[in-house]
């Protein structure tokens, strides 16, 4: 049949077509692979030896710089989408929160160190709460610079915690370079943490006298 017998698509069809593009954009492909990251992640933590160290910490490594990657690409390709801007932090917590678990069920997050890992998840659920609340009422609160230099030393805490003990064999300090860092991050996590609270209060007062 010619292109001019072709029936043209109508205007749900249209909307439908585009719909599904949007789901195949780059950006929206990485962020579902670092979401289906975080089984994979666990999993290796019930292998044996020095392979599921090595092989978590590869995942959890490749999963940090697609989050890198779906932003600039995002930006650069003009991809971005409400899609995207949903799942992401989604995905981040996601991540962070499975490596953190497992980490301290393996008790190479244990005494003290628990509440670096306690204060970091605590923060992740706070921040969730607010932005939900906020979003409600049309208002974004935009992550600051020091929110990302944050979760880059988070990243980097958990990628050396992620090695353990078979990283010390190769760095002796490796773990303790982990939870030293994870401490660093659970102070920013206070600090930024506190910034989200005090605005979510400012909105939640005005909101409260309208």
């Amino acid at each position: 049949m010619s292109k001019a017998h072709e029936k043209p698509y109508t205007a749900p069809e249209m909307e439908r077509v585009a719909r599904q593009s949007m789901y195949l954009y780059l950006p929206n492909l990485l962020t579902y692979g670092r979401i289906a990251a975080v089984p994979a992640l666990v999993g290796c933590f019930f292998l044996e030896g020095d392979f599921g160290n090595w092989l978590a910490l590869a995942i959890f490594v490749v999963a940090a710089l697609t989050d890198v990657l779906d932003g600039y690409v995002a930006r650069a390709w003009e991809q971005q989408t409400s899609l995207g801007r949903m799942l992401d932090p989604i995905a981040d917590k996601l991540l962070v929160s499975a490596a953190l678990m497992m980490l301290a069920a393996q008790q190479t997050i244990a005494g003290w160190s628990l509440w670096a890992a306690i204060i970091i998840l605590s923060r992740e659920i706070l921040v969730s709460g607010l932005r939900e609340f906020l979003g409600e009422v049309n208002v974004s609160v935009p992550v600051s610079n020091l929110a990302k230099w944050k979760t880059v030393m988070q990243m980097v805490a958990i990628g050396f915690l992620l090695a353990g003990s078979t990283g010390d064999k190769i760095f002796p300090w490796t773990t303790l370079t982990g939870l030293s860092l994870l401490w660093v991050s659970a102070i920013l996590t206070l600090y930024t943490g506190w910034d989200y609270f005090r605005a979510g209060v400012k909105h939640v007062l005005e909101q409260g006298r309208e």
